[in-house]
């Protein structure tokens, strides 16, 4: 009887300790959605270059177990994303960070407006969901003609990735702690 009280007092320790850790790293398996343009997708970075997997190994290095997917499109707009909003963003996620900057631009480019609606539009979505939105203007602040940028003056360099994944590491973390 002994025995069995000191091993259900190191499981109910285990447990406690296990929670804690839950607490202090926000979650267990959470899932991120990084939503946008070509800036997210990557454009002319590999894969594993493009912030959405660098943050996914940021999170990870600071004890987070979470999977970043990685939903950009080059060429698209807010309408484009709004229409996948749903195939994009599966049940599940937590936290979808959203590119308020390509999408608009492309439209424009596109002779479509800015398309300030439908960027409203996805945020009430995914706020209707219960999904935290971290708007994100994806590279803006870096400047054009900086380290950070490829020669075509607006798509990011693996630095620039980099950068952005570490400037939004804060957020993303606050999120995943409510």
């Amino acid at each position: 009887m002994e025995l069995n009280m000191i091993s259900n007092g190191r499981l109910f320790f285990a447990g406690w300790l296990f929670a804690v850790v839950l607490g202090v790293t926000g979650t267990a398996n959470a899932q991120i959605v990084a939503l946008g343009a070509s800036n997210v997708a990557g454009r002319g970075v590999s894969s594993s270059e493009a912030f959405p997997a660098q943050l996914e190994r940021m999170l990870a290095a600071k004890g987070y177990n979470v999977n970043v997917t990685n939903a950009g499109i080059s060429g698209d707009t807010n309408e484009g994303m709004l229409a996948r909003l749903g195939s994009a963003v599966p049940d599940g996620t937590k936290v979808v960070i959203l590119d308020t900057s390509g999408g608009t631009f492309n439209a424009r480019r596109k002779n479509l407006g800015d398309q300030t609606a439908e960027l409203a539009a996805i945020s009430a979505r995914l706020r209707a969901r219960g999904i935290k939105v971290i708007p994100s203007q994806t590279g803006r602040e870096l400047g054009r003609g900086s380290e950070y940028r490829q020669v075509d003056g607006l798509h990011l360099t693996p630095a620039g990735h980099a950068r952005v994944a570490a400037q939004l590491l804060p957020a993303v973390i606050q999120s995943l702690r409510h």
